[in-house]
């Protein structure tokens, strides 16, 4: 007779990490309680995961470190491993099992620290404060784990073959997952421009682009042939508004990320964004017949 699993919980803070734990949740025939920090699109997406048939239990919004719920669960899926908060938890709460989801690119990077490729830090984030002081702690408690056989990713990502023997080497374990569930249960979308999208970016809020070479950029591709907008969950009202504002685009303010929203598409998309992790994530949820044109525009500010 197999020994009962653990108990699981999945502490998630965006809407591709809490995506991340339904596909989790379908292959593994388990429900799984959800702690869901309160950012952009979380409550929107959890409860349309759970229209969907998501095998969710208590879905618990929180600001901070869900200590009661981690506690009473041995094994977290969780989906920022570089989270100053995880570290701290990982290190008082020591879990017996961690699955890592999917937190966009971010995946690769943090499996990249686990073999000791990179440091235990946030690409391009300085380190400090109690986070940084509980790293090595928190390196040890996964790295212990995993030596054990109680670590592995949980990913839509091809982390290619010279990591994943460091990383099995190490004791870590990788499952790939091409986001079936959501493809299964997806709802019909379809555009108002033949087809043509255009996704939407952070980038000018972050710092990482000025806002006027992020509008001509809209304007320029609009201008070629009329665009459905997807925002961005993060974009301010002001650039939603700018863009809106452009001719040629029609602004469609969906509260979901794009893989659920796109994984229904009735036709043939073409959909262009700057780089991102959709680049990735996309192509497994599209029909065959779609293409993602990824632009790198190069930045004044870099």
């Amino acid at each position: 007779m197999s020994p009962e699993p653990m108990p699981v919980v999945a502490w998630v803070e965006s809407p591709l990490q809490l995506v991340g734990a339904a596909e989790w949740a379908a292959v593994h025939r388990r429900r799984v309680p959800v702690a869901g920090r309160l950012t952009p699109q979380m409550p929107e997406t959890a409860d349309e995961l759970i229209a969907r048939g998501a095998l969710f239990g208590q879905c618990a919004p929180y600001i901070g470190i869900p200590w009661n719920l981690l506690a009473r669960h041995k094994h977290w899926l969780v989906g920022d491993g570089f989270s100053g908060q995880f570290r701290l938890a990982a290190s008082v709460l020591r879990p017996q099992r961690i699955t890592f989801l999917d937190d966009g690119a971010n995946a690769i990077a943090f499996a990249d620290t686990l073999v000791g490729r990179r440091p235990f830090a946030r690409p391009g984030v300085p380190e400090r404060g109690l986070g940084a002081r509980v790293a090595p702690f928190a390196f040890d408690q996964i790295a212990g784990r995993a030596r054990a056989g109680q670590v592995d990713f949980f990913t839509a990502f091809d982390f290619g073959e010279a990591r994943l023997r460091e990383l099995d080497e190490r004791g870590y374990r990788v499952a790939r997952h091409a986001f079936e569930w959501t493809r299964r249960t997806a709802r019909a979308f379809v555009t108002t421009t033949a087809g043509r999208v255009l996704l939407g970016s952070a980038r000018p809020v972050d710092g990482r682009m000025p806002l006027a070479e992020y509008l001509d950029w809209v304007r320029w591709e609009a201008s070629r042939a009329p665009v459905t907008y997807l925002p961005h969950r993060r974009e301010p009202e002001n650039q939603i508004d700018a863009v809106a504002a452009i001719p040629g685009v029609h602004l469609d303010r969906q509260s979901l990320p794009v893989e659920m929203v796109l994984a229904g598409a009735i036709e043939r998309l073409e959909i262009v964004t700057l780089p991102s992790s959709t680049t990735t994530t996309l192509p497994l949820v599209l029909r065959p017949d779609c293409a993602v044109r990824s632009v790198a525009l190069r930045s004044r500010t870099s």
